[in-house]
């Protein structure tokens, strides 16, 4: 029998155990959380710091981000995956005997949240990297997808069963069974036996500089900083709800922790919903037009919410939001892992995602402000305009596939620039000065405009993979004699430039190659210090 479309990247094994065990994760993670913000209403029953529940867990990854994709790019990810649900499961053990002892504060509970957080900005550039290792690319879509499937059946489950978890046992026994279920990531982790991918014969790359090529390549890349964009949009006016949901059930509705869970969890149903009807919704939208339906949804059920005097309702805005949510972050984020090569994939989204969380952070934060000001219901209006109104002004920012134009073939007539003398080349690997590096085109009038127009794609080219400095220059006294100059950090960081180039990527160079000839081969050229 034939998988729904939605459930067909279940059918890779590998990926099917790290699923579930993500599956379990996920559903302690909701424990966690719904017990947290319920727990800090009765610690300090402020807007301001019970928001500060929700921005201590995605504040960690707003200031770790890029280092943490940095690192997952640069060693074994299944250990460093490892690494990272080892701490998490420490901090919610912490988390689960402080409460359980009577000893919990205010204050506790944000340090061991904030520390929760930090494993997980951590671990998240990293397990959204290993998903391209574990399906074949036609099915990366719906992995990505079927991972918001997965969360937001957490989500329509973790909270009620949360609830009923605090009122049988208060908030001990939902951070107990949370770190229970980091548990099972550890084993489903340890169990996988990653293929090793191939060898350049490089040495590994510097935290440091790493993250330098991660921030360039972004910076080179439109669709991912067009994605960044929409989920900014998306992102600051959609963090009213996660913030304020707690207390606004707690004192606007007058309802406990059971009804606190079944309205998240409508929130939860409603994500399951979209991701399921997301492969037949695709269909007939673009990305771009998708995104902003889903914001619509999810502006629509804050609205809602914000007009709630029955839980019914409240819950129905949630389905609203929740269905909008799991659509809008599946499509923004598959526009940018689909942008993503392999060597930069971790780092590549760990800056996306900091743009993500980092805007929902001072959501969180801005919001409780206000709500703290001019009540939660009006708070919840006013966050629901704004965000039908960046959507709208976010259309501008493309998502859409990306489709390179006709080229010629990759391995057409590119000049390579002459070897290194030899008595240099036992130098340059350990030569710590930057490499220069120049190619020279002749240029008639009548192909100038040809020629501007892929020299704006090879500016950018050239900052994906790893140019500090770029510039095209013209030779005043020969119109036609034009020079483009580019820099890398080391020699080491030049041999890696051609590893770096994607297929799009040589068949440009590919295309500029008609502007070079024998007599203008391109040159390189260390730095010294005279």
């Amino acid at each position: 029998m034939a998988l729904p479309a939605a459930l067909v990247p279940l059918r890779n094994r590998t990926f099917r155990t790290l699923w579930g065990a993500g599956v379990v994760a996920w559903l302690g993670m909701w424990l966690q959380n719904t017990g947290a913000g319920w727990l800090m209403t009765t610690l300090a029953p402020d807007p301001l710091i019970v928001s500060m529940v929700q921005a201590a867990t995605i504040m960690p990854v707003f200031l770790l981000a890029i280092p943490g994709g940095a690192m997952a790019d640069i060693v074994d990810r299944r250990l460093f995956l490892i690494g990272c649900q080892v701490w998490i499961c420490a901090a919610a053990a912490l988390l689960a005997v402080l409460t359980l002892s009577g000893a919990m504060t205010a204050s506790w509970l944000l340090i061991l949240t904030f520390a929760i957080g930090i494993g997980t900005a951590l671990n998240n550039p990293a397990w959204s990297a290993v998903v391209p290792e574990l399906v074949p690319r036609e099915d990366l879509v719906q992995a990505i997808a079927l991972n918001g499937i997965g969360f937001n059946l957490t989500r329509a489950v973790g909270p009620a069963l949360a609830g009923f978890l605090i009122l049988l046992g208060g908030p001990s026994l939902a951070f107990s069974l949370y770190a229970l279920s980091i548990g099972v990531v550890i084993t489903a982790l340890i169990t996988w036996r990653r293929n090793v991918r191939h060898f350049t014969g490089l040495p590994r790359e510097h935290l440091l500089s790493a993250m330098r090529a991660g921030m360039r390549f972004v910076k080179n890349t439109p669709a991912i900083r067009s994605a960044m964009m929409r989920t900014i949009a998306y992102s600051i006016p959609c963090a009213a709800p996660w913030g304020l949901l707690p207390l606004f059930v707690r004192q606007e509705l007058g309802l406990g922790a059971g009804m606190y869970g079944v309205i998240l969890g409508a929130m939860g149903a409603g994500g399951v919903a979209s991701g399921m009807l997301l492969p037949k919704f695709r269909t007939r939208f673009s990305r771009g037009r998708t995104v902003l339906i889903c914001t619509m949804s999810s502006c629509t059920g804050m609205a809602l919410l914000s007009f709630s005097h029955h839980w019914a309702l409240a819950a129905f805005g949630m389905l609203l939001f929740g269905m909008g949510w799991t659509a809008a972050y599946a499509t923004m984020q598959a526009s940018a892992q689909l942008a993503c090569p392999p060597w930069v994939r971790a780092r590549a989204l760990s800056i996306y995602q900091l743009a993500q969380n980092g805007a929902l952070t001072i959501g969180s934060f801005a919001w409780g402000w206000l709500a703290g000001h001019v009540g939660m219901p009006l708070t919840l209006a006013v966050a629901a305009g704004i965000g039908a109104l960046l959507a709208v002004a976010a259309l501008g920012f493309r998502i859409e596939a990306f489709v390179p134009p006709a080229a010629p073939a990759p391995s057409d007539h590119a000049l390579a620039p002459e070897a290194p003398a030899a008595e240099l080349v036992p130098l340059l690997r350990n030569a710590r000065g930057r490499v220069m590096e120049t190619a020279h085109y002749s240029v008639t009038p009548a192909e100038r405009d040809a020629f501007m127009a892929i020299m704006r794609e090879i500016r950018l080219l050239r900052g994906r993979t790893g140019a500090q400095f770029w510039q095209l220059y013209e030779n005043v006294a020969h119109p036609e004699g034009w020079v483009e100059i580019w820099s890398m950090e080391s020699w080491t960081d030049h041999l890696r430039e051609a590893g770096r180039l994607s297929d799009s990527d040589r068949a440009v160079l590919a295309r500029v190659a008609a502007f070079q000839h024998e007599t203008n081969r391109p040159a390189r050229y260390l730095a010294v210090d005279p």
